[in-house]
């Protein structure tokens, strides 16, 4: 495996390699995404690859491209609109303090026959790095996502009823690669 840190500029000439990830890895349960989702998608990381501060983490096995994480530093304050009023609505203000200036990782994806060999942890590793607090979000129906989180001993932040399942990472619960 080979992972490689990238910029926004960096990753926009690679989207046709993170949509086809993407639909691999929500395809199928819990997440059911379809073309229109993974069209969805590539829009979505068109903008956000603009982002101040924007950082990727691609994947290959032999040049095969097989995961991939995005992220960029929240901003102040707290946004509205896509997940965030979900996240707000289970938070609260601790929204502002807790997560406004965090590393948040906006999507971790890879591909099911690459899965199993510790190829998230690594990508999240690297895409976190072991100084900036980190947050991020899965859906509460996402039994092996959020087992996976916790297993990197990811702190929850919502309770077991939450509409959304909000982890964060500080350096202090940071113990290195996972």
């Amino acid at each position: 495996m080979n992972l490689e840190r990238l910029t926004g500029q960096e990753i926009l000439a690679r989207v046709p390699d993170l949509v086809k990830i993407y639909r691999a890895a929500f395809g199928g349960p819990p997440w059911h995404e379809d073309e229109h989702a993974a069209d969805a998608f590539a829009e979505r990381l068109t903008t956000d690859a603009r982002r101040p501060g924007f950082t990727a983490v691609l994947a290959d096995d032999n040049g095969d491209p097989v995961g991939f994480g995005t992220a960029w530093h929240t901003p102040s304050p707290f946004p509205t609109g896509r997940a965030y009023d979900l996240v707000r609505a289970e938070l609260g203000e601790a929204v502002e303090t807790r997560l406004v200036g965090a590393l948040e990782v906006d999507e971790l994806a890879v591909s099911p026959h690459a899965r199993g060999r510790g190829l998230g942890a690594s990508v999240l590793d690297l895409l976190c790095g072991g100084a900036d607090p980190c947050w991020l979000l899965t859906s509460p129906q996402a039994a092996d996502a959020i087992r996976f989180y916790e297993r990197l001993g990811w702190q929850r932040l919502t309770g077991p009823g939450a509409d959304v399942v909000v982890f964060s990472r500080s350096p202090a619960n940071y113990h290195g690669t996972w």
